[in-house]
């Protein structure tokens, strides 16, 4: 099983068990972003997390808006993004863009 599909499965784990649960996916990068394209986050209501979007910097803000999507079953698609010259003032080496879809899990 790869890492896809053991998240996969531990969102349909959690939802068997009656936890609501919403999965986040990376649908887009540009220019240095920490996780590729198709790499995702399953989220419970409890804050129970599997997997990642972003290696830490920007996955308290997917959590949050996946609490939310849980709540309306509105899905989101989010944008994060930072410029070059912003990248150097909170040290990171180059900026980028990260679009992060937001889904509940039914």
């Amino acid at each position: 099983m790869n890492a896809s599909e053991s998240i996969l499965a531990q969102a349909a784990d959690w939802r068997a068990e009656g936890r609501d649960v919403a999965l986040a996916t990376v649908v887009k990068t540009w220019g240095s972003s920490p996780r590729p394209v198709g790499s995702q986050l399953a989220v419970d209501r409890d804050g129970r997390m599997v997997g990642s979007v972003s290696g830490g910097c920007i996955e308290g803000a997917v959590i949050q808006e996946a609490l939310t999507v849980m709540d309306t079953g509105t899905p989101r698609l989010l944008d994060f993004g930072i410029s070059n010259e912003q990248a150097w003032d909170v040290g990171l080496a180059c900026g980028g863009n990260v679009q992060v879809f937001v889904e509940k899990v039914e």
